[in-house]
Order: structure tokens, then sequence, then C-alpha cells
């Protein structure tokens, strides 16, 4: 018999899940959240801690790959329909081979489907068809300059770049701050901008942005989302033009290195 307080009552709907793996530091959170429908839940779970600034050697340790493979396995149990690795230069770091380790290393551990923030941001790019890209971020140059790298390896022009130089607290940079820099990298040859780093608040900037640019602007944490929920055969929640574009393509059936 039902009881009383039962009545009226409705099962919620069963959430589909998206895993996280984030690096020890990552602070936004709830950045993700706000672009994950209601009936999406995230899992997150982050790399070991360890004390090196934001350099190159740091985005080369969030990429270990056991420490990888534990964060994953971390995350399984509430059965997650994809997992996503969110950490923009721990997956351009070493390049498009190593974006494709990464992904492995997720899936071998068990995820149903793996996805990268920055195997997220090339698969945006040719849903928008962009070849020729400014690039605003808070690293120092020799991080940027493997970013820049990374996307030629995908055919992808960095018509300009312009970083903050941070070592660390990435979290704590200001949406003014955010303007300032991608106003520095923006050109007019640039098809698109791209803010990198999933540390980097960019959520409520986007529409503006674009608004001011007349052009496209990728953020980390929005290719990010986009790309796992995508997977889910979901949207995102949220503006920008990637979010409207009309996509012929299924998740993983793009053809590698075409634009």
């Amino acid at each position: 018999m039902p009881t009383e307080l039962s009545v009226g009552l409705t099962e919620p709907a069963r959430q589909q899940g998206i895993g996280v793996v984030a690096p020890f530091d990552f602070a936004l959170d709830r950045e993700l959240w706000r672009w994950a429908p209601e009936d999406v839940s995230l899992y997150l779970t982050r790399l070991p801690f360890f004390t090196t600034p934001v350099t190159v050697e740091m985005a080369v340790a969030c990429g270990d790959r056991r420490a990888v493979r534990r964060a994953t396995r971390d995350v399984l149990t509430p059965e997650p329909g994809v997992v996503a690795y969110a950490c923009t230069s721990g997956s351009f770091v070493e390049g498009a081979t190593g974006e494709e380790v990464l992904r492995r290393t997720i899936e071998d551990a068990g995820a149903p489907v793996a996805t990268t923030t920055s195997g997220a941001l090339i698969d945006a790019l040719r849903v928008l068809g962009i070849a020729r890209l400014a690039i605003a971020t808070p690293y120092v140059e020799p991080v940027t300059r493997r970013l820049v790298a990374y996307l030629a390896e995908h055919g992808v022009r960095t018509v300009a770049s312009e970083g903050l130089g941070l070592l660390g607290n990435i979290w704590r940079v200001s949406y003014a701050e955010v303007v300032e820099v991608v106003s520095a990298a923006d050109r007019d040859d640039a098809d698109a901008l791209f803010i990198s780093c999933t540390n980097l608040p960019t959520y409520d900037l986007i529409e503006p942005l674009e608004q001011a640019l007349g052009k496209p602007v990728l953020t980390a944490n929005q290719v990010t989302m986009w790309a796992a929920l995508r997977a889910l055969g979901r949207e995102a929640v949220g503006g920008g033009s990637l979010l409207t574009a009309k996509d012929q393509h299924a998740p993983g059936h793009l053809t590698p290195g075409v634009v």
C-alpha cells in the first residue's frame, strides 16, 4: 500500500552521466555543470596533486597514463556514458599522437567512450569549417607554442596568439582579464578565436565576445562539454556559434586531418 507521503510522487527521469577527469587544481566544477542539461550528471575526479607550476612539465605530468587510468576507474562505478579528460594543455602537450594515447588509455581503463578537451577542439573546428585561428591562453609561451604545434598537425593555422604568462592560480583570472587577452589575440584574418584552459572562466563571455568580434568564439570548457554531450546524443546548454552549428557528422566519424 502506498503511504500518504508517496502519493502523487513520480520517479525522477533516469540520469545520463559524464565522467570527468580533471587536473588536481581544477576549480571550475560549477562552470562545467552549467553546460549540462538537468537530466545529465557529472561525475568528477581529479588527478594526483603535485607541486610543479603550470609549465610544459606540468602539462606532461597531467597526461601520465597511470594516473589517467586510475582516475578513469574512479568515475566508472555510476556507469557514465562517456569519460571526458578535461585539461587542454595535458591533451595537446604531446601532440596529436599524445592526445590519441590519452583517449585510448581512458577507453582501455573501461570507459565506453573517451573524449579530451584538445580532441574536442579539433572536432569543433571541423564542424565550423575553421582553418585559421587566433588563440588566447593563460599560459607561459612554451606551453602556448605546444598548442600552436598541435593545431598545425591538424591543418589549423594559428594566425595570432596571446598568453597571460601565468604559472598558477589560473581560476582567479577575472572576466575583464579574459576579455583583455582575447582582444589582444584577435586578428581580422582569424576565422574564429579559441580561449584555452579548462581552469579559465568563460561561460558568460562567449556570446558577448562573438557579438563584439563578429566571429565564433570557442572555449576549453565549452568544447569539452559539447563533445561529451554529443557522444551521448545530447546538446549542451549555453550560447555560442558552436552550439547552433549544423553538424552533419556523427561523433567519432570525422575524417582525421581534414578541416
